[in-house]
């Protein structure tokens, strides 16, 4: 018996005899599961499995983009070292995305197919090591959330090229690889025909049958701490706070939530953007209703007689505009982007209007200038979450990012110091156009 077969007969003894036997952790059967709060994915396993192959197969009833993406770079590094796989995927209830079969395909080390003529569902990934197998097999597809987030349930094991699991798996995969279809290009245009119509006829039987009412909005836990927060400050006679609040975790919703409760006969948003100060109207309309005239202040759209102002900062901060209103004219305030508030425009209109309540919100409070804005709001933080904290508490959309190494001209590896010209380079823009291309972006597929 070789030492692999030695190791593994222990692992085997430890993980399903005896625990307290010691053994080679490599070759323990495990659990594989999404743990957040004990850094655990399911990705990580099928990332390091990648990284040590000589050879994989997947298959999975389900490809979305973002499950592909997720392991781009691993499947990469294996058509650059001449590591081939082959991925089985299914267009069982055209769940598989289009894009992600674009992407697979352009590797030139994966024989990639789609089972289109039995309700296949299977979730298995088998990886070979030499004369060593390890399969992963339970409930993740090849999809983000399988890999990342969601409840899952899969089992990694160890075995030999002789055993009795690994030779019915390749057997079970081949036989399910041969009666499936060759995906190519005109297959994948074919098939996002398809898709398309089943998302379009699905979206029509929501709406037509589905008796979808607008559902009422509430604070979720983030703005409820925040309001409560907000109510112990103004209990204490403070007249301002700030809001230190990820982008997309819903400040522009949880000021609504705080100026419905304070009642306002007046009160003032202050934005960058006139396409933002609308939308954030928008917002505001959908807590508080039509029981109040809104309406926006900025450039030729000047509606001074609205009880709640939308309003740019470029525009109120002018002389011949703050001069029409009081300074206690507006109730409660509210300065969006408050990062952008050591600037003279926006110190301007902090100077002059004495409201009863001013909320200043920002997703990134830390300044390059030295201007202090927790000093601006007298250190009185309402709330504050970061965007590591946003996606641990999945408040946000998961998204990827990818470092691209940067080009060498005339043999000199470029940074943001380098001259323009160089910067502007035609084998830099090649290099992006070429990453931007590879990498794709999120199109909704």
């Amino acid at each position: 018996m070789d030492n692999f077969s030695t190791q593994l007969l222990d692992s085997l003894k430890t993980g399903f005899i005896d625990s307290s036997l010691t053994s080679k952790e490599e070759y323990h059967p495990a659990l594989l599961v999404n743990d957040t709060d004990n850094g655990k994915k399911v990705l990580r396993a099928i990332s390091k499995e990648l990284k040590n192959c000589d050879k994989f197969w997947f298959s999975v009833a389900f490809a979305t983009k973002s499950g592909v993406i997720s392991l781009i770079n691993q499947l990469k590094e294996l058509e650059d070292t001449g590591i081939n796989g082959k991925i089985l995927v299914s267009q069982y209830q055209y769940f598989t995305q289009p894009e992600a079969l674009r992407i697979l395909l352009k590797l030139k080390n994966v024989e990639l197919k789609i089972a289109t003529s039995s309700d296949f569902h299977a979730k298995g990934y088998l990886f070979k090591k030499q004369n060593q197998y390890n399969l992963v097999v339970g409930s993740s597809n090849l999809t983000a959330n399988a890999l990342c987030s969601n409840r899952e349930w899969n089992l990694k094991i160890s075995a030999t090229y002789k055993s009795k699991i690994i030779e019915d798996s390749i057997i079970e995969f081949q036989r399910e690889f041969n009666d499936a279809v060759d995906v190519d290009i005109d297959f994948i245009n074919s098939y996002a025909s398809d898709y398309e119509l089943k998302k379009r006829y699905t979206s029509f039987s929501e709406k037509e049958f589905g008796n979808i009412k607008r559902k009422l909005i509430t604070p979720n836990t983030m703005q409820n701490e925040a309001l409560k927060n907000l109510r112990a400050l103004r209990s204490k006679n403070k007249n301002k706070a700030l809001l230190i609040s990820a982008t997309g975790t819903g400040k522009t919703y949880l000021s609504a939530f705080d100026v419905k409760e304070f009642n306002p006969d007046k009160f003032l948003y202050i934005v960058h953007r006139k396409n933002i100060a609308r939308k954030s109207m928008d917002s505001f309309k959908n807590i508080i209703g039509t029981n109040r005239k809104m309406g926006i202040y900025s450039g030729n759209e000047r509606q001074i007689d609205a009880d709640f102002i939308f309003s740019t900062v470029q525009t109120i901060s002018r002389d011949e505009h703050l001069n029409l209103f009081d300074k206690n004219h507006f109730d409660y305030i509210v300065v969006d982007e408050t990062h952008r508030a050591g600037a003279e425009s926006y110190q301007k209109i902090l100077d002059y209007f004495k409201p009863k309540f001013l909320l200043g919100m920002t997703a990134t409070p830390e300044r390059t200038d030295g201007f202090n804005i927790f000093s601006q709001f007298e250190h009185n933080i309402a709330y504050e979450i970061r965007l590591h904290k946003a996606l641990k508490e999945n408040m946000l959309s998961n998204f990827h990012y990818f470092g691209v190494t940067d080009v060498t001209i005339n043999g000199k590896m470029l940074d943001e110091n380098a001259a323009f010209s160089l910067l502007t380079a035609k084998e830099r823009v090649n290099r992006i156009i070429e990453k931007a291309e590879f990498y794709g972006c999120d199109n909704g597929c």
